[in-house]
């Protein structure tokens, strides 16, 4: 039996169009993520990210917006925290994280 490459159809689209400044919301500048993005060690930035966001919408957008070369993107859906309120518990809303390695020679500037 011989095997036949198949097209596959492009994927839909869920949830709304989102430009890139609707993609990624803000850097997240933590301790681990400062000692990720030397270049002597995975040269990779945090960010929060819309939770409608793709990994390559995601690319295009750190691309555009940072004028950088982007190799991989790596996502994790973060659960919001549960939160205590006077005598009422609550959650804080659940997002979505965002590591962007970049190309060696390229680097973003947040400080």
């Amino acid at each position: 039996m011989m095997m036949t490459a198949t097209k596959k159809a492009p994927a839909k689209q869920r949830g709304p169009k989102l430009e890139p400044h609707q993609v990624v919301l803000f850097p997240l500048i933590t301790e681990k993520g400062t000692h990720q993005s030397t270049h002597e060690h995975h040269n990779a930035y945090s960010f929060q990210v819309n939770l409608w966001a793709t990994k390559p919408q995601i690319k295009a957008a750190v691309e555009e917006l940072f004028n950088v070369r982007v190799q991989a993107v790596r996502t994790q859906q973060r659960k919001g925290k549960w939160r205590r309120y006077r005598f009422r518990f609550g959650q804080l809303p659940n997002w979505k994280k965002a590591i962007v390695k970049l190309h060696p020679e390229d680097k973003i500037e947040f400080f």
